[in-house]
């Protein structure tokens, strides 16, 4: 039973709340041990809550999970895991992770709060919309980079914000064309209201406007100014590759259950991540 918890848990998800820890290597703090566990403890609280938002949501589509032809396996809708239990663990976790997250910040404590309000509200609601149903998981995302400026005290950067909400809505977006490609309107009603000239054309034009407002970013007076002579620019190429990999993740893989785990299984392109991730770092504090 504890084991189907885990996986319900998601673990293997919690990358996407790496980005809780951006403010802190773009803060220049990475090196300074208070922030530093303030940083990761803030990530171990997202982990957590969002975590349990994946259990709230295999409640939910219990029924529609059943029908699906690999979601079926997981813990809750084949019965490995209880409902109730799955349930019980959400309804102590996630008060005490926002208890905790007040001792840690207050206004990080917000920004979890509405993270997982926004969440719940996605459970059951906005997942049915469709293109809100994107940008709520983009407006999750750039919860995230806000509560990690938030949790060290450092200004949320709005350039890092912007390419945040971009690429978040690229992934949405490419997850949904993926989806509709394998299944149609099968296993999520809200693919019925796309289309897939649209979500191509959508991904598409996201795809370029990540790559050029990043680009922009890296010669704004804004990295002039808190940077200084630091050549950001050098980083560019690998966000583009990086896109480029997802949209062939997105295209040539129809039988993964979702290009956002292909990516994080596709060497080159963790492989990409890291080395832009490694020339950020030298950029921003050898030259910063």
């Amino acid at each position: 039973m504890f084991l189907g918890l885990l996986k319900t848990l998601r673990p293997k998800q919690w990358i996407k709340n790496g980005a809780v820890l951006f403010p802190l290597i773009f803060g220049q703090l990475l090196f300074d041990l208070d922030a530093l566990w303030r940083a990761f403890a803030a990530f171990g609280l997202f982990c957590l809550v969002s975590g349990c938002v994946y259990v709230i949501n295999d409640i939910v589509d219990v029924e529609k999970d059943r029908a699906h032809p690999k979601k079926k396996h997981r813990p809750i809708p084949s019965g490995t895991l209880p409902p109730k239990v799955a349930r019980n663990f959400t309804i102590g976790a996630v008060p005490l992770a926002l208890v905790a997250a007040f001792f840690l910040a207050p206004w990080y404590a917000a920004a979890l709060g509405g993270y997982f309000t926004l969440n719940i509200l996605y459970c059951f609601y906005t997942k049915k919309i469709p293109y809100l149903d994107v940008v709520s998981i983009a407006t999750g995302f750039v919860l995230r980079v806000l509560a990690g400026a938030l949790v060290i005290a450092v200004p949320a950067s709005p350039w890092l914000l912007i390419v945040t909400a971009l690429l978040a809505m690229f992934l949405g977006f490419g997850k949904r064309a993926h989806e509709l490609a394998q299944s149609g309107a099968k296993t999520r009603s809200v693919l019925a209201h796309y289309s897939e000239g649209a979500l191509r054309w959508i991904l598409h034009t996201l795809a370029l406007l990540t790559a050029v407002v990043y680009g922009l970013y890296t010669q704004s007076d804004h990295v002039a100014a808190t940077f200084g002579d630091a050549p950001l620019i050098y980083t560019l190429p690998f966000p583009i590759i990086g896109i480029l990999r997802f949209i062939h993740l997105v295209t040539s893989r129809p039988d993964a259950e979702s290009p956002t785990e292909e990516m994080l299984k596709d060497w080159l392109f963790m492989g990409n991540f890291v080395i832009w991730l490694v020339i950020t770092v030298a950029v921003l504090y050898w030259f910063g």
